[in-house]
């Protein structure tokens, strides 16, 4: 799914436009007893709370994507005979009105899911009357097909803080109730996708609140898939590793930073087109960035071999998960710089009689604890 399809499917989360038909919920303890259920209508809750749960779902769908929203792929054996696929299947096509599907998922995510606190699993279906377009970008009237799908989310129920509030029939303060709250979702999923406007049965999208925790047991517990990228946390640490080991002396400030910038105008340019598949890099596009920024022949086939032995040559990366467009940084053992990444040159290393230095250009609003100081040449000084 394309930012464009997904923003799409997140417009149809609130009151007015959705026709999700049902909401269900399984609220689990840390023992990983269930406490309740439910099943509801939105139509038959207050709109101020079907506004709250759509709100969750929602979350669902944010982020970035191939970072927070991973694509997860099915085979075709597994869509013709893996039970994973057949009960999302069976939660689908029955509206989550199969109690024994709705029940079997839960079991699955109770089995797997780690967390500390409490947690509410919240299952929807919605039917959407998916538009057709003319050339000209005019709806036509008899062009619509209806895309079914499920959003799932699983939510931590946290104790609220201790606090006053204002009690008007008192005229004063008084201490506010301990509650138990439902926090944004953990993780999450959306069964099938939307690809190109329509229904996808091999592709699932995988939400993470925290990238760098892909609930593994979870995610093969609900999907097995094989097709299963690599985490985004895990991307950035090979890519990190393969690009030192291999340029060896040749990994210089200069050449990271060249690097850096060619994969964030990349991301950039895709980013301004809202319909573009989300971007990928293969290890030969890797290799001419790294041949563009000066690094010699012999090290860029020493990068490419070191990507297919720890990756494999047929891997791409994500570059939203190798480097932030917005965020450049240089950190040493007891210092920290960071520079604004169109500015990056404004930083140069050097070696002055046998040390090591990184040299900071400062033209002029230098502060020190907020504190403007002035920077004289020692040779020019009276004293």
């Amino acid at each position: 799914m394309n930012r464009k399809e997904i923003a799409e499917i997140r417009r149809r989360l609130n009151p007015e436009r959705s026709n999700v038909t049902l909401i269900r919920g399984c609220y689990v303890n840390q023992n990983r007893e269930i406490i309740s259920q439910f099943a509801q209508s939105p139509l038959a809750m207050p709109p101020e709370e079907a506004e709250k749960y759509l709100a969750l779902f929602s979350k669902t769908l944010s982020g970035t994507p191939d970072k927070n929203l991973v694509n997860i792929g099915f085979s075709a054996e597994q869509v013709r005979e893996g039970e994973e696929h057949r009960l999302l299947m069976a939660l689908r096509d029955s509206a989550l009105t199969d109690d024994d599907a709705v029940q079997a998922f839960c079991e699955h995510v109770i089995e797997t899911f780690d967390l500390e606190d409490n947690y509410l699993i919240l299952l929807m279906h919605d039917a959407y009357d998916v538009p057709s377009f003319s050339t000209d970008r005019e709806k036509l009237e008899d062009g619509s097909d209806v895309f079914h799908y499920i959003l799932c989310c699983v939510c931590p129920v946290k104790q609220s803080k201790p606090a006053l509030r204002w009690d008007a029939a008192e005229n004063g303060f008084r201490p506010r109730p301990l509650d138990w709250v439902v926090a944004s979702p953990e993780v999450g999923f959306m069964f099938p996708a939307f690809d190109d406007r329509a229904s996808n049965i091999y592709n699932a999208v995988y939400y993470l609140r925290d990238p760098g925790n892909t609930h593994d047991a979870l995610s093969g517990a609900l999907f097995n898939a094989q097709e299963k990228p690599m985490p985004a946390e895990e991307q950035k640490e090979a890519f990190q590793s393969i690009l030192e080991d291999s340029l060896e002396e040749e990994c210089s400030y200069e050449v990271v930073q060249a690097v850096h910038e060619q994969l964030s105008e990349r991301i950039r340019e895709q980013q301004a087109d809202k319909e573009a598949a989300p971007l990928k890099v293969s290890r030969n596009e890797m290799r001419d960035m790294l041949r563009d920024s000066g690094v010699s022949p012999e090290r860029v086939e020493a990068f490419a071999a070191q990507y297919d032995e720890k990756l494999g040559a047929g891997v791409d990366l994500s570059p939203v998960n190798i480097v932030e467009p917005r965020r450049f940084s240089v950190k040493l053992p007891d210092v920290v710089i960071k520079i604004a990444p169109e500015r990056a040159d404004l930083i140069e290393t050097r070696v002055i009689d046998g040390k090591k230095y990184l040299l900071i250009r400062a033209e002029e609003g230098v502060e020190v604890n907020g504190v403007n100081i002035a920077i004289t040449d020692p040779e020019e000084s009276p004293f």
